[in-house]
């Protein structure tokens, strides 16, 4: 499900923009421009992926696990904790890209035990009032043993 969803997202931007992996490039032409955005945290300036995509009036965010970055480990305290760090993360990567959680349209959470699911959503309703789209599924496990991870679509 997540390769189908990342095929689909990959497939929306591609339809008619030009890419630009500078952060400042802007395109001579009428086309779209993409740009990639490197974390603002400098420990995570060399991940093979970034942090935020912009096109248009969105921003597309990496998935966020609830790993404490500047400790550079996943939090401890089960669910709960991980969910509130994720979106603490999430609410650090729009704010400095000039968005909010408020202007957050879409979310795709992925939980390691469905299980989980009310106890996420407990911590997840305090962070959305807004209610944007959500999908939510459970996989068969997350990077670094995490239990949750949320990555979310938002308005510039």
């Amino acid at each position: 499900m997540k390769t189908f969803f990342s095929l689909c997202m990959l497939l929306l931007c591609l339809g008619s923009c030009q890419t630009s992996n500078d952060n400042n490039n802007t395109n001579d032409n009428n086309s779209s421009t993409i740009t990639f955005h490197k974390s603002h945290l400098p420990q995570r300036q060399n991940t093979p992926f970034s942090a935020a995509v912009e096109t248009e009036n969105l921003l597309f965010l990496s998935g966020q696990i609830g790993k404490d970055h500047k400790k550079g480990v996943l939090v401890s305290g089960g669910i709960k904790a991980e969910t509130k760090q994720a979106l603490e993360n999430i609410k650090a990567v729009l704010a400095q890209h000039n968005s909010s959680l408020d202007r957050v349209v879409k979310c795709t959470v992925i939980l390691a035990d469905i299980n989980d699911f009310k106890d996420f959503n407990s911590v997840y309703v305090q962070y959305f009032p807004n209610k944007p789209a959500r999908t939510t599924f459970a996989a068969g496990g997350l990077a670094i043993g995490a239990k949750i991870e949320i990555d979310v679509i938002a308005a510039k």
